[in-house]
């Protein structure tokens, strides 16, 4: 492992051995360019539709799920039809997610990282910097899936450390 980024790493080392023993070859989001279509292999998969805010939502895990990989197999394997389901975002009324952003990085339909990094980069911006995301926290799904404070801090932090106003 190289340490320069740990998720990375982490998602390499146990994919590759997940690769191996299962005779596949792994791809990941974070290499490229060019990089792979990962959120449109999971509008595939699985029942994620884009948010309000940018990140897939998922009907159960709400914002609270990644990509680290997939595995390619050599021959196709038959799988069963995905139901058809709708956005969550639809039926929700109230749409938290798209006012509770304290710098409004998420309301205008495009995501302001350079607003986002810059809160949380001063003093305002410890409760996003240490509880992760407002507005990702404000959705009502996935409650119970979400990041605790230190996962939460360990992501924002990456997030700073590559976006801050330092880093422009």
């Amino acid at each position: 492992m190289t340490n320069a980024n740990p998720i990375e790493d982490w998602s390499r080392e146990i994919l590759t051995e997940a690769a191996k023993e299962l005779e596949a070859d792994v791809l990941f989001p974070f290499t490229g360019p060019p990089y792979l279509p990962f959120l449109r292999w999971a509008q595939k998969a699985e029942p994620v539709f884009p948010s309000p805010i940018g990140p897939l939502i998922h009907p159960d895990y709400g914002l609270w799920h990644a990509y680290r990989g997939a595995l390619a197999f050599g021959e196709r394997i038959d799988v069963p039809p995905s139901e058809d389901a709708n956005s969550p975002c639809e039926t929700c009324l109230d749409r938290p997610c798209l006012n509770t952003c304290p710098v409004d990085a998420v309301g205008s339909g495009d995501y302001d990282a350079p607003a986002c990094a810059g809160f949380l980069a001063g003093p305002e911006g410890t409760s996003c910097l240490s509880n992760g995301c407002a507005a990702r926290r404000a959705c009502p799904l996935g409650q119970d899936y979400l990041y605790t404070p230190a996962q939460a801090g360990y992501h924002m932090n990456a997030f700073l450390k590559t976006f801050g106003p330092d880093n422009g």
